[in-house]
This record gives structure tokens, sequence and C-alpha cells, in this order.
């Protein structure tokens, strides 16, 4: 947070200078136009210029400075581990954070939500519990947080899955294992079944929560709930936007901001649930942790925009009824009851007709969307049940 000012102060100071830069190189302008005196003047530029290019400069070096510094807090013990690691993933640089209470637990991967979100101190603040069994790994995926700058050009549903399995390879290598848990959320919970798929041999399991099925339908029922409550509501500027958004499927540059007019419509209305514990997320608690420097605090905001509107159309054609009927690893969903944003119907219809190893529904009764986070100390309960970590 103390870095985050720090910054904000260098560059209001730099944006002053810059003004007052334009302001005298005017004034200097204006009176050589005229013939008239202008040596006072010409000293203020100077000064405006040496200024301004000062705390330009400190502000871009004590950026990089925050980058430098960027770490995740300690873990006691001889055999802990708590890092920020950066890994290449097919000619991509991405990061992951590392931590557990003992180095030699199985390793459990979480992916985020999104695509484009980053959940590196999200996940550290909500399922601390689960260091104490597990060596839990964050991705910043490509094109969010951390990792914004792998996105490169533009990114697809298989780079994902290639880097989901490359980083996966390289956690067992590093820690000695021949598989690995896999917990996904939202996007990751699809990107979950993804990886799964990809390669059965390389997972114990798969724990799936605010599940993802198909995502053009999630899309649609969401837009029509939306629409159903604001017209309940007789909110006539939520109705209005819909209405000029249009159904989606969305292409173009507004995906994210048209799908947001709904979503976060629901997000709200779950929020405003008394049957839902812990609303939701904590974004500036998350966005002002020291995991993040300046340029990362800013991509973590980009990737939810601009990742989100390159990366989610391209899912619309997707569901894991019809391409996922059968995998080869157990599979638990973890679904909170009053979830609105990912259908619960649609979780539950995939589940029933899913043909793996094993498999379990279990029900989060005071949960919306993130029962990660709604009921974090019976998702971990759970978790540790179905893992056979307790």
């Amino acid at each position: 947070m103390l870095s985050t000012i720090i910054f904000a102060v260098l560059l209001v100071a730099a944006v002053v200078f810059l003004i007052a830069l334009i302001v005298n190189a005017i004034r200097l302008w204006v009176r050589k136009a005229r013939k008239a005196e202008s040596h006072p003047v010409l000293v203020k530029v100077k000064r405006s210029v040496i200024c301004f290019l000062a705390a330009g400069a400190l502000c871009v070096g004590f950026a990089f400075l925050t980058q430098a510094f960027a770490s995740t807090p300690g873990i006691d013990g001889d055999n802990a581990v708590a890092e920020l690691k950066r890994v290449e993933l097919n000619g991509r640089r991405e990061w992951i954070s590392i931590r557990g209470n003992n180095r030699n637990n199985p390793v459990l991967l979480f992916l985020a939500g999104g695509p484009g979100g980053s959940q590196m101190a999200a996940v550290r603040h909500d399922l601390a519990a689960l260091e104490e069994h597990f060596v839990v790994i964050n991705w910043d995926q490509p094109g969010s947080g951390k990792s914004y700058g792998a996105a490169g050009g533009a990114l697809t549903p298989n780079d994902y899955i290639d880097d989901g399995y490359a980083l996966t390879k390289i956690l067992c290598e590093e820690f000695g294992q021949e598989k690995i848990y896999l917990v996904g959320e939202s996007w990751g919970s699809a990107l979950g079944i993804f990886m799964i798929d990809r390669a059965p041999e390389l997972y114990h399991a798969f724990i799936g929560t605010g599940q993802m099925v198909s995502f053009l339908d999630t899309e649609l029922m969401d837009y029509e709930l939306a629409m159903q409550i604001a017209n309940d509501r007789g909110d006539s500027k939520t109705i209005a936007t819909l209405e000029a958004n249009g159904k989606p499927p969305y292409y173009g540059k507004d995906v994210t901001w048209k799908s947001a007019a709904y979503l976060q419509y629901l997000s709200d209305y779950m929020n405003a649930n008394p049957a839902i514990q812990n609303g939701g997320y904590n974004t500036f608690r998350d966005l002002f942790s020291g995991e993040y420097g300046v340029w990362d605090k800013i991509n973590y905001l980009r990737g939810v925009v601009a990742t989100f509107n390159t990366v989610y159309p391209q899912l619309y054609d997707i569901d894991l009824r019809e391409d996922y009927p059968a995998v080869e690893v157990p599979v638990y969903f973890f679904i909170g009851r009053h979830d609105v944003n990912a259908p619960v119907s649609l979780a539950k219809e995939y589940y029933d007709l899913l043909d793996a190893p094993e498999k379990e529904l279990v029900w989060f009764e005071h949960s919306g969307h993130s029962p990660w986070i709604n009921e974090s100390g019976l998702f971990v309960s759970e978790l540790l049940r179905v893992t056979g970590a307790e």
C-alpha cells in the first residue's frame, strides 16, 4: 500500500511539472511572438524540464523497484516454502506463487477465474489453511496479473492448456511427485477439465467450483436472469443498457463491458442475498498485496478487461456436456447453492452425465459463485476429505 502511495505522489508530481512545462512553453512562445523580454520565462521552462524529467525518472525507477521487491509473505518452518517464481512455459514467461508449510506435501495447483484474473493474494488470504496440507501453487495465467506480458499476440484456449500442461510437468519434477491435485474456479473450472483430459496421468483429482459448463448457454441465461431481476425491480437504467447491448454472444472491442453489464449486476444481486456468507472478493486488499509491484497492479486490471475481451469470445462454442462427457480422473464439483453467475442447473446436468472413475457433487448452502471465499472453512474441510489429506 505504501509503495502505491509513493508511486502515486511521484506520478502526480511528474504530471504537475509537465503542466508547468507546457504553460511556461506557451508563455515563452507568446513573449517571443510579441518580441518581449523572454529570459525569465526561459529559465522557468528549463527548470520545468529538469523537474519533469527528474520526477518522471523517479516514478519509473520506483515502479521497477517495486517489481524487483514484490514477494509473498514468508512461512515459518525449516521445510516451509514461500516464494514467487518466474517460469517459462512454451516460450512465455509467466509467474507462480509457491506456498506450503512442508515442501514434501502433495502439490495443489489453483486455476484462477477469468480469463485474465489473478488470485495469488486472494487464495493466500482465503485458503491459507490449505498450506498446512499442500504445497499450494497459484498460477498467473498468460494475460493476467504478473503474467500479463506473456500474452504476446492473441491468446487461444489451447495456449492455456499447453501452458498448464507444461507447468504441471515442471511442478512434478521440482517436487518429485508423479501427480498433483488441480483446483479450478469459474473459467479455471473449465480449464481444469481441459487439462485433465489432456494428461490424466498427471493428476490425482480435479476439484471444480463455480463450475462452467457451456459458455454460451451461461451467458444467455445470465443475460435473461439479469433482465428479469431488473424488470422486477423496475430498474429502467439497467433494462435500457441490456437492451442496447443486445443478447450475447458478443464480439469486438466491447465484449468485457457488455458482459459486465449483466455479470456485475448478478454479482451485486448475490452480494445482497442474506443466505450467502462473506459476500465475495476483496479486490482492494488483493490488489495492494505484496505479490504485486506497481506494473503488476496495473496489469491486474488490464488482464480483467483486455484478456477477457480477447479470449472469452473463443469459448462460446465450448460445451463440456458435448466435448468432455468422460474423463479419466476423479472429479469433485463444489457448487454454491445460490450461484447465479454459473447456473447450477448446468453444473448438475454435466455432473449427472459425466463419466469419471469417481465423482461427487458437494453443495455449499451459504455460497454463491465462490464457495472458496463464501465458506472458505467448509471448502477447505471438504477438499481435505475428498483428497484424503485430512
